[in-house]
């Protein structure tokens, strides 16, 4: 018995780089259910390059959900219709047969487009060159018990470092700001001992290449926590906002 394929029409975007105006192309393509997202884009490429066509550009690398990098505009939302997945977690069942699906790249100024569906996230690498890490000599490793941290206050830490960095929220938000991740970044180590000889000085590094990057202001409107693969919360931000509070109280010695 031959397996049920789905008929789909997929219009994505093609642009051939940053200053070229881009257009959403036709391509019919008849998929199985149980394929994810970019394997049928995989297999469209194989069959426009068997017919000397050019393929469709698009980023990807673990196709775990880890990575961050697959970031792509599915029907309007970033990585698709399914909350908390990423768009490599994402499969055609979940379509129907003969649907229009619309492919495109994430839309932000700070994410110009390189190719087709590839877009230039590098603005969020140069936000954590400036400070999201931790450059103290630890020495050797400690015994767990040795630095004894809440269950809860390590739990938020942990949910903070889930984020991949896909910049899914930045294309959600209607000002394209990078709060969202700053904020988890900001977090992750504002909650542990290992991040507090740093601190201060981490938030305000960020938050500067943020600014000098492009990103806007938060929108209050929580798209990013909706669109977010990890489900990173808004809560994130205010704790952002009370770093940098505290940071400038610290560096005018009113504390």
């Amino acid at each position: 018995m031959s397996e049920h394929k789905l008929n789909l029409k997929l219009m994505i975007w093609k642009q051939s780089g940053p200053d070229v105006k881009g257009k959403f192309q036709e391509y019919k393509v008849s998929v199985s259910p149980d394929s994810s997202f970019l394997e049928i884009l995989d297999d469209l490429n194989d069959s426009l390059e068997r017919s000397n066509k050019e393929p469709v550009t698009f980023e990807s690398d673990c196709r775990e959900g880890i990575c961050g990098t697959c970031g792509l505009v599915i029907n309007g939302l970033p990585h698709g219709p399914l909350s908390r997945i990423a768009t490599c977690q994402l499969h055609m069942r979940h379509f129907k047969d003969g649907d229009t699906v619309y492919i495109e790249p994430f839309r932000a100024n700070t994410f110009p487009v390189i190719k087709d569906l590839m877009v230039d996230r590098s603005a969020l690498d140069r936000i954590m060159h400036a400070g999201g890490f931790i450059s103290i000599n630890t020495g050797g490793v400690p015994d767990a018990n040795e630095i004894p941290i809440p269950k809860e206050i390590s739990s938020f830490a942990f949910d903070a470092a889930a984020c991949i960095g896909c910049g899914a929220c930045v294309a959600a938000c209607k000002n394209s700001s990078a709060m969202l991740f700053v904020s988890a970044k900001v977090s992750q180590f504002a909650l542990l001992p290992q991040g507090q000889p740093e601190r201060y000085q981490r938030v305000e590094k960020m938050i500067k290449v943020m600014d000098e990057e492009g990103f806007g202001a938060c929108s209050n409107t929580y798209a990013c926590e909706a669109e977010c693969p990890k489900g990173i919360s808004v809560k994130n931000i205010a704790r952002l906002n009370r770093e940098y509070i505290k940071s400038k109280v610290k560096s005018h010695n009113l504390d």
